[in-house]
């Protein structure tokens, strides 16, 4: 799915009347099948700017257009059906605490399913295969009966991204999915969100806090600050003098799984990587 933001602002949900936008004038351009990370420090505009992508927010300028099409001015059958080509994982996936592992997972294809298909899915799952092969791709198969509220925060995070894995999406939106992961498993999640969406040609938009990470396994990179795209470049070519301003008064938050040279920045070489209602 093309995804295409026109000088867009958009607002914090919790934000007050006469609050200045959190994503100002951002306008970007994500061809079908592209895999694009979205960095900055806290506070950017990170997550409000994959609310606008997944039309969860109303852009209160500019527009969001999703193969062409503004979802805000669409009737509401069509808009139904353009959001069944929508994922969005947020950074806490929101599971019920007593369900099952495999009925988590396989509410990703609620979406795509009759309104009976999915209540007998939800008393009794069907294609345990499916949501075995998601879970095993994160290291979870062995969860597949568990209950939500017995599995870490770690392993209901990579629950949440294995939903994308059985749903039929075409725009995939990932909000922070490493916050409760280690390095090993962050390397490892990644591998296999990326790898999945490039084997079914899903356009896949992440925000990440570890800059690592995003240069290691996107191609492209977006930098974000202060509500504003401060730079849109390929990986190769973010150098640490880009980092540097971008994360400026916040060079902690460079921080993450990979050792850090002295002056706070990633060491060694930059590593060349590749919601509507």
């Amino acid at each position: 799915m093309k995804l295409v933001l026109q000088a867009a602002n958009g607002h914090h949900p919790s934000a007050q009347p006469g609050a200045p936008a959190a994503v100002r004038a951002a306008s970007l351009e994500v061809q079908a099948g592209e895999q694009l990370a979205i960095i900055g420090p806290s506070g950017a505009g990170k997550t409000t700017l994959l609310h606008l992508m997944a039309c969860a927010l109303r852009p209160t300028a500019g527009a969001v257009l999703l193969d062409g099409q503004d979802p805000w001015r669409l009737p509401r059958p069509a808009l139904q059906r353009l959001r069944k080509a929508l994922f969005l994982a947020p950074q806490v996936p929101p599971l019920p605490p007593r369900q099952r592992v495999v009925t988590a997972v396989l509410a990703g294809r609620l979406p795509h399913e009759s309104l009976w298909a999915s209540l007998r899915s939800l008393l009794h799952p069907q294609d345990l295969a499916l949501a075995h092969q998601a879970l095993a791709a994160f290291d979870l198969g062995d969860k597949l009966f568990e209950r939500v509220d017995r599995i870490s925060g770690g392993e209901r995070q990579r629950v949440g991204l294995a939903r994308a894995l059985v749903s039929q999406a075409r725009l995939w939106l990932v909000d922070e999915p490493l916050s409760a992961l280690d390095p090993t498993r962050s390397r490892h999640a990644l591998d296999a969100l990326t790898g999945a969406a490039r084997e079914r040609g899903a356009t896949l938009v992440a925000t990440l806090h570890h800059v690592d990470m995003a240069l290691a396994h996107f191609p492209r990179i977006v930098g974000l600050r202060d509500g504003a795209v401060a730079f849109d470049l390929p990986s190769a070519r973010v150098t640490p003098a880009h980092l540097q301003a971008l994360y400026a008064q916040h060079l902690h938050e460079l921080g993450g799984p990979a050792d850090l040279a002295p002056d706070g920045l990633p060491g060694g070489p930059v590593p060349v990587g590749m919601l509507c209602r």
